[in-house]
């Protein structure tokens, strides 16, 4: 059994990207750059106007004195000709500046009679004018390599004017739900001795938020022979294998020995986590496999833990990028931890970061509550009140 931060560790060390592909921009949302991405042109282009009013010449205008409006500037439309002084040209938010104008002065101070327009007092001090390249200039680096396109670094990606992308392949992912007593959601009832399979749907949830897609899922039955046929399947559909359960000793826990037959070979068994022990990753005829407590606490806990940083790597991003570690105060005391490391699941309310009442691994309806994870060394003494604590978003 090894530690939380070496486990981690090895996922940096071993896992590999899985490659790049070039993707159409409007295809590309949730998927990670893997290569810089930098500015055809600038933006703006050209100057232009920050608000709806007139472009005039700043040093031949004066309050109260009339100008003559010769045109306007629309964007998309610009104003053809150069202005002198005098004139002024209607103008809108974001129309191109015209030539010869160097500010605009807002419509709220302008009184229109007909071709004359006169500008009451106090409309300074701003130009209302947004320079050329303000924004970033042609060949400026807009999004690194590494970079999730959220809906913020879309719309960077999209004002660099390029049609594509080249992106980290999406990983492909297949997840084996094992155990008798589960029964698809809206079964469950029909039998006595069965429970509703939950935790495949929440790990289904995680890989598509990552930017990873689940090509297979199968809930198998306690039966190593047909969970060796499933295992085969699923590591011929997917780069990543997830296998939720039988993870323990017990005489019908198979999670690892259904992998044997395709070569498993084992980076780690277990780790001193809690919960979450038995987590461990592995290989088998070339693909990942990552196994998961069946309890669904413990399967969520450790997929946030594990999980995430094995689909970041395989998509070319640090592990840091998904392990983001912030220290905050906690709002209410924590128990000592015992001989392991210990994520306790938390909520943020009005009084702050408030450890859930429920613990258990088994839990689901807390599990719901659950936005932060605490994470608590190994022989912690109990926290008070207002201590800082190393935490994570859940």
């Amino acid at each position: 059994m090894i530690g939380f931060d070496e486990a981690v560790g090895l996922i940096a060390e071993q896992v590999l990207p899985l490659g790049t592909e070039q993707v159409a921009l409007a295809e590309a949302a949730g998927r990670v750059l893997a290569a810089p991405l930098h500015a055809r042109s600038a933006a703006p282009r050209v100057a232009v106007s920050a608000m709806d009013g007139y472009a005039v010449i700043d040093a031949a205008t004066r309050p109260g004195e009339p100008l003559t409006v010769v045109g306007e500037s629309r964007a998309g439309a610009g104003y053809p000709g150069i202005v002198q002084p005098g004139q002024a040209v209607r103008i809108f938010t974001g129309a191109p500046l015209p030539a010869g104008a160097d500010r605009c002065i807002m419509q709220e101070y302008a009184t229109r009679d007909g071709e004359m327009v006169r500008f009451a007092e106090g409309y300074g001090p701003g130009w209302h004018v947004r320079t050329a390249g303000s924004d970033f200039a042609a060949g400026d680096l807009l999004l690194a390599a590494g970079t999730r396109l959220n809906s913020r670094a879309m719309i960077a990606a999209a004002a660099a004017d390029l049609a594509g992308v080249t992106v980290a392949r999406r990983p492909r992912v297949a997840i084996i739900g094992t155990g008798d007593e589960l029964a698809p959601p809206g079964e469950a009832h029909l039998r006595a001795d069965a429970i509703p399979e939950s935790v495949t749907f929440g790990v289904s949830a995680m890989v598509a938020e990552s930017g990873a897609q689940v090509v297979h899922r199968v809930i198998g039955l306690d039966d190593l022979q047909a969970l060796e046929t499933a295992a085969g399947a699923a590591l011929e559909a997917a780069d990543l294998v997830i296998v939720t359960g039988g993870a323990s000793v017990g005489e019908r826990d198979f999670a690892k020995p259904m992998f044997v037959p395709h070569g498993l070979d084992l980076v780690f068994a277990k780790v001193a986590i809690k919960p979450g022990k038995p987590v461990w990753l592995g290989r088998a005829t070339g693909k990942w496999v990552l196994g998961l407590p069946g309890n669904p606490t413990s399967a969520m806990v450790t997929a946030r833990l594990f999980l995430l940083p094995l689909l970041a790597r395989l998509q070319g991003q640090p592990v840091a990028e998904v392990l983001r570690w912030r220290s905050l105060p906690v709002a209410a005391p924590i128990g000592a931890t015992g001989n392991r490391e210990t994520f306790v699941r938390a909520r943020w309310d009005e009084a702050g970061l408030m450890p859930l009442g429920n613990q258990d691994s088994g839990a689901q309806g807390a599990l719901a509550q659950a936005d932060w994870l605490i994470r608590c060394p190994a022989g912690l003494p109990a926290l008070e009140t207002g201590q800082p604590v190393s935490t994570l978003p859940f």
